[in-house]
């Protein structure tokens, strides 16, 4: 441990992971699916990505990884010039690829694919416009995640710059929890994260769609 290390409150917190969405793009305002098409960050979202850098650079991350897509390597970068990190840019964390459900809006999938949609919400394994299941975006996206983390010092932060619904089925991988119970993770809002500890029986879910830096947890239930 190095002293910088002890200086900053790291001792003894164990590993962090850091999933962090990218921030607003056009597509997002309309409503309408993006899956793995490169859209870029509104200027509202450059500010998202830049107000949110500020606070998560505090926590002095010891690496950064993110989806190769332009609006999270921007979001990316905005920690990085803070941080001084570079950036691993790996194309597995990219969104879902959702086929021809990408570019519609969300009235336009419930009217053209309306059972397909409820099917998906009710938890069933839906290869959605014709795209990726949601296990195979956890088995391309987790095993990078876990093989960045375990690089980490041993109380190391990874911050994971990516996409709602590969954050989502991250998770879902790293708790061990079933597919089917996925979707009751909720969403993030751009530019909001989620924040997995290491505990002794595997990875906890400490902080769930946050924009404000973590708070320790003072009861029981630590």
């Amino acid at each position: 441990m190095t002293a910088a290390g002890t200086e900053t409150g790291k001792k003894g917190r164990g590993r962090r992971i850091i999933l962090w969405r990218h921030g607003q793009t056009s597509w997002n305002v309309e409503r309408r699916f993006q899956g793995s098409t490169d859209v870029e960050l509104t200027e509202t979202g450059i500010g998202q990505a830049r107000r949110s850098a500020r606070l998560l650079a505090s926590l002095k991350p010891d690496a950064i990884v993110a989806s190769d897509l332009r609006r999270a390597a921007a979001t990316a970068a905005e920690l990085a010039t803070l941080t001084g990190l570079e950036v691993t840019l790996d194309e597995a964390l990219r969104e879902t690829y959702a086929g021809v459900w990408q570019g519609l809006t969300h009235e336009e999938i419930i009217a053209r694919h309306g059972e397909e949609y409820t099917a998906w919400k009710r938890g069933e394994p839906v290869r959605r416009g014709g795209g990726e299941l949601e296990t195979e975006v956890a088995e391309r996206a987790a095993p990078v995640v876990l093989r960045h983390a375990e690089k980490l010092p041993v109380d190391g932060t990874l911050v994971v710059v990516s996409h709602g619904g590969m954050i989502r089925t991250t998770i879902g991988r790293l708790l061990g929890l079933e597919a089917h119970h996925w979707e009751s993770l909720g969403g993030l809002s751009n530019c909001c994260w989620s924040v997995l500890g290491e505990g002794t029986r595997g990875w906890r879910l400490l902080e769930h769609n946050a924009g404000t830096l973590p708070e320790p947890v003072l009861g029981d239930d630590d």
